[in-house]
């Protein structure tokens, strides 16, 4: 675990948060800016993306549910039964009091509580990125997902999310220039990140490689790759990031259960 430059966090001492308090103690920050139409990339991409890839779907599992938005937008796409798991209770007390159709149960990925074949369709958003047993994780989605079933997996971009990367406006030069600085991409790193201030985050990056080939030991074959641009409404609220309108944020990949 990275030193977030706290000494409460130091050389992890009996006095270290933990990433489970992490997350109960930070959901609101979660809640209130990520959801319920607060965040412009969740509102034009994000949720359109996977309302068009769950059409069709009859039973939805939401892994790593939050406060519940996906799964709520199962249900208005017409799945016939939703759940959504998360591990951080509160958010799952905030996704039940929200309803809008789905059940939901507080669950770690890596050990689902539900027999093998539960469900047509899963879907993970911006979860994985947090998960220490990815193998562990995208097993327990394979084991529960129904032969031929579908997976929807959003990441932030590993490029974007790689320790050190960023934007760099470097005025020096003549012309000037600005790019993305990427850091070092091949090294698998498990960082907290002072997300905002005051609230610290664990991440673990691991390049696109690693996600694909846990993916097919498990038997789930990439069937589509989306990259968007980045939506207007973030470039709209970010104008340091506007000449960077072709570096992708986010990442699909959508899945199909194909062996066991």
């Amino acid at each position: 675990m990275t030193d977030p430059s706290d000494t409460a966090w130091r050389d992890g001492q009996a006095n270290r948060v933990d990433d489970a308090d992490l997350w109960e103690t930070h959901a609101g920050w979660w809640q209130d800016g990520f959801s319920e139409g607060a965040d412009p990339e969740y509102e034009e991409q994000i949720l359109p993306l996977a309302a068009e890839h769950m059409a069709g779907a009859v039973d939805v599992l939401d892994i790593g549910c939050g406060e519940g938005q996906v799964a709520r937008l199962a249900t208005k796409v017409g799945a016939r039964r939703v759940i959504g798991v998360d591990p951080t209770w509160a958010q799952v007390e905030v996704a039940a009091q929200r309803a809008g159709g789905p059940v939901y149960a507080r669950s770690g990925a890596a050990a689902l509580p539900f027999a093998d074949d539960s469900f047509d369709t899963a879907v993970a958003c911006l979860v994985f990125e947090h998960i220490t047993d990815v193998d562990g994780a995208i097993a327990e989605v394979a084991r529960v997902l129904q032969p031929g079933g579908r997976f929807l997996f959003f990441l932030n971009h590993p490029l974007l999310q790689t320790p050190n990367s960023g934007w760099i406006d470097d005025q020096i030069l003549d012309p000037p220039e600005q790019y993305w600085r990427i850091g070092p991409y091949l090294v698998e790193d498990e960082t907290i990140e002072e997300v905002e201030k005051g609230v610290f985050i664990p991440f673990i990056h691991r390049p696109l490689s690693r996600y694909v080939n846990a993916l097919a030991d498990a038997g789930l074959t990439v069937t589509r790759m989306e990259e968007p641009a980045p939506p207007p409404g973030f470039l709209a609220r970010a104008s340091e990031y506007e000449a960077a309108a072709s570096i992708p944020r986010l990442l699909l990949l959508c899945t199909e259960l194909t062996l066991r």
